[in-house]
């Protein structure tokens, strides 16, 4: 990596880390948990279980292998997901505690679609108690990246794919990928996943491999709706600002076909007066 992005990594580690340890988190409340007959294990400590009113709740894979892969979305009072999260009005508890927090704390890889990786980001654990948890786990400090764009339209320049420390996984058609053999030679720490038409499911079993068997996807809602109809998905951390606002006609899957759903954990609290609800559901099963 050149000197200066390695310097861009430092400095942006050392402010998403000053700006959780500074947060100001709420602690949230129990609106109902009916997790007790479901294949679900709980993680968690003592910091993170007074915030956030217990273990977080994680899909428990069976003797059967399989990939646990959970989604988390932030929407707006109307269901829509499309926009900045950080404006739907979430507040630094959504930020800290869920999205940057217990939702991939115990995860291998954080999963985007190519459109949703900014320049200057780099998907990771950044709370001090729950870097702590993380490690406890006996995981990696940063989770390894996943990238998801069938054409290959990958932003190399971002400062997600130039942390040699941090493995990245891209996922795409091979036909498109002929045009960055140069930077995948150049940066062995980034490894080209196969996609095979429109199904993810061959990648994720690859990735398998790797020792990837639990990602937390991110978004966006169009790669969500293509692990959903997969039927890659267990579980959807889903948090609901009090705010109206996004790109109308957003909601987190875009399909025709989303399986059953049905919540197993409810909690709220409340940031600015706006009341804001977290949810842990299941899906089809």
């Amino acid at each position: 990596m050149r000197q200066d992005r390695r310097s861009d990594f430092e400095q942006f580690a050392e402010r998403k880390t000053r700006e959780a340890a500074s947060a100001h988190i709420e602690t949230l409340s129990t609106i109902f948990d009916r997790t007790g007959n479901e294949s679900v294990r709980g993680v968690g400590n003592d910091w993170s279980r007074m915030h956030y009113g217990g273990d977080f709740w994680l899909f428990q894979q069976s003797t059967v292998p399989a990939t646990a892969v959970s989604l988390v979305f932030v929407q707006s009072k109307d269901g829509n997901t499309g926009g900045d999260p950080a404006a739907f009005g979430g507040g630094a508890t959504d930020t800290h505690l869920i999205y940057e927090g217990l939702s991939r704390v115990a995860a291998d890889a954080v999963l985007a679609g190519g459109r949703s990786v900014g320049r200057g980001t780099v998907f990771s654990v950044w709370h001090p108690e729950l870097v702590g948890l993380r490690a406890s786990l006996n995981l990696p400090r940063h989770p390894a990246q996943i990238v998801v764009s069938k054409l290959g339209q990958f932003n190399f320049d971002a400062l997600l794919f130039s942390v040699p420390e941090v493995p990245v996984f891209v996922i795409a058609a091979t036909e498109y990928m002929a045009g960055h053999a140069s930077t995948l030679q150049a940066r062995p720490w980034i490894r080209h996943v196969p996609l095979v038409g429109d199904d993810l499911r061959l990648a994720i079993d690859r990735l398998r491999e790797e020792g990837i068997r639990r990602v937390s996807a991110i978004g966006g809602r169009f790669t969500a709706t293509r692990l959903v109809d997969a039927g890659l998905c267990q579980d959807l951390y889903l948090t609901t600002t009090s705010k109206p606002g996004g790109e109308p006609g957003t909601p987190w899957y875009s399909g025709t076909n989303l399986p059953p759903t049905r919540a197993i954990a409810k909690k709220a609290w409340f940031d600015e007066d706006s009341r804001i609800v977290f949810e842990h559901i299941l899906i089809g099963r």
